[in-house]
C-alpha cells in the first residue's frame, strides 16, 4: 500500500506531547521525514526514539517557539537533515487563563506570542524552502514538490470562551493569518489550512486539580481546566467522548495528504459535532 506522504519532510512544532507527538508518529508511518520540535528536549528525543523503533526517519530540535530565533534554527535543521521541507505543522501552544477584568496585558500578549507571532515567524522562515523553491521548480518547467502548512487553532476561537479571552484572540488570528497565507502562496501551488480542535485529552484539557504546571514569562501558569467544566462540555459532545491526540492527528494528515489537495484556506473543525 502507498504511504501518503512518502519523500516528504515536515516540521511539527509542540511534538513531544500530545496532538503534536501523535501527528509526528503518524506523518513518520506515512512516509514522512520529521522534525520532532519541542520545548523540552526529552519528550522530543522520545518521540524520535518512538519513530526510529517503527523504521521511521525523525530528528529532535528542542527550542522555544516564542524566541525569534528559533524558526531560522529549526528550518536550517530539516534543511540540513533531510535537504528540503514540505509540510509544516504550527502546532505549539498553551493557554494562560483568566477572566477579562482581572488580565494583565502580559498574559494577554503572551498568548499572542506563541499562537500568532510564532507561526509567523516559522512560516516567514519557511519561504525560501517552500515558496522560492517552488517557484524555482515552476520556472525550470516542473511539477512543484506537494508543500503545506497546517495551523493549529480551536474553537474557542471561532465561538471565544469565558476565561480565555486572550487565547481566543489568538486563536481566532490563526484562521485570518491562515486565510491570508493560502491566497498568497497558492500561486505556487502551497496550501494552507487550519484545524480548530475541541475537547481533546492532552495536558491543556486535563483536570486542573492534577497540578502540572508550566513555567513562561517567569510566571507559574497552570495547565487544564476546572474538573467541573471538563465533565460538562464532554456532556455536549455528540460522540460522547472527548477525541483522543491519535483523532487529532488524523484530522492533520488529512489536511496533509493528497486527498486535501484542493482544500486550501479552509479551517476544518474537529470536535466530536461539539457546538460550543
Amino acid at each position: 500500500m502507498a504511504v501518503l506522504l512518502e519523500n516528504q519532510t515536515a516540521i511539527i512544532t509542540g511534538a513531544g506531547r500530545g496532538i503534536g507527538a501523535a501527528t509526528a508518529k503518524l506523518f513518520a508511518s506515512q512516509g514522512a521525514r520529521v522534525v520532532v520540535s519541542d520545548l523540552d528536549a526529552a519528550p522530543a528525543e522520545e518521540v524520535v526514539a518512538a519513530i526510529k523503533a517503527d523504521g521511521g526517519e525523525a530528528i529532535a530540535h528542542a527550542g522555544d517557539v516564542t524566541d525569534p530565533a528559533f524558526p531560522e534554527a529549526v528550518v536550517k535543521a530539516a534543511i540540513d537533515a533531510f535537504g528540503k521541507l514540505n509540510i509544516l505543522v504550527n502546532n505549539a501552544g498553551y493557554t494562560w487563563d483568566g477572566m477579562l477584568h482581572k488580565m494583565s496585558d502580559k498574559q494577554f500578549m503572551a498568548m499572542l506570542e506563541v499562537h500568532n507571532m510564532a507561526p509567523f515567524r516559522l512560516a516567514r522562515a519557511a519561504a525560501p524552502h517552500m515558496r522560492d523553491a517552488a517557484k524555482a521548480e515552476r520556472g525550470a518547467g516542473q511539477s512543484p514538490e506537494p508543500r503545506c502548512i497546517i495551523n493549529v487553532s480551536s474553537v474557542a476561537g471561532l465561538n471565544g470562551n469565558v476565561g480565555q479571552i486572550n487565547y481566543s484572540t489568538a486563536k481566532s488570528g490563526i484562521a485570518g493569518m491562515t486565510k491570508t497565507i493560502a491566497k498568497e502562496w497558492g500561486a505556487f501551488g502551497i496550501r494552507c489550512n487550519a484545524v480548530a480542535f475541541g475537547m481533546i485529552e492532552t495536558r491543556l484539557t486535563q483536570d486542573q486539580e492534577a497540578g502540572e504546571k508550566i513555567t513562561r514569562a517567569g510566571e507559574e501558569v497552570r495547565l487544564g481546566i476546572p474538573g467541573h467544566m471538563k465533565g460538562m462540555i464532554n456532556m455536549l459532545i455528540p460522540l460522547g467522548r472527548a477525541g483522543t491526540p491519535e483523532d487529532a492527528a488524523g484530522a492533520i494528515l488529512l489536511l496533509a495528504s493528497p486527498y486535501a489537495s484542493y482544500i486550501t484556506g479552509h479551517v476544518l473543525e474537529v470536535t466530536g459535532g461539539l457546538q460550543a
